[in-house]
């Protein structure tokens, strides 16, 4: 390479060198290599990695059936009463309860088992299937998807009369 093209490419930022050091490199792929094992191994072995659940301060045992409208029917497992009817789309509600109960068709389950809605000490809200041993941590799809079921924690059988639909 003459004189005359060596100037240029200084000028232009660009040399002859390599753009990474051999090292770096090298580096760089074990520390991949290392992440990429530890996520298999994760992955392959059912290694939950998670904070330890704190402790309930309230369970709570419900039955959700379809309404002949469309609606979802909460029922409280214990009493056997409609705590509430809900209308309309829902879509975080019904999406939650199918996933669990598409878990229960895989295993020959039906809906007959209720599933535990469980609020703890922490302010975190779980949706639990004892069937499965599937949950679903409401809290992590925020507040107001979360709310949906909080408000299912202590509502209460309607009077005599009163529609339970929300």
């Amino acid at each position: 390479m003459n004189a005359h093209v060596q100037a240029r490419e200084a000028r232009a930022g660009l040399s002859a060198g390599p753009l990474l050091p051999g090292g770096a490199l090298v580096a760089v792929g074990i520390v991949l290599a290392v992440a990429v094992t530890a996520v298999g191994y994760a992955r392959l072995t059912g290694l939950e990695v998670r904070e330890p659940d704190a402790r309930a301060v309230a369970i709570r045992d419900l039955r959700f059936e379809d309404g002949a409208d469309g609606s979802v029917v909460v029922i409280d497992a214990a009493s056997g009463a409609q705590v509430e009817r809900i209308a309309g789309e829902q879509g975080f509600l019904r999406g939650a309860l199918r996933a669990l109960a598409r878990e229960r068709r895989m295993r020959g389950q039906g809906a007959a088992q209720p599933f535990q809605l469980i609020a703890r000490a922490d302010g975190r809200l779980t949706l639990a299937d004892p069937v499965t041993g599937h949950r679903i941590d409401l809290e992590s799809f925020g507040p107001a998807n979360a709310g949906v079921f909080a408000r299912l924690l202590l509502a209460t059988a309607p009077a005599a009369g009163e529609p339970a639909t929300r």
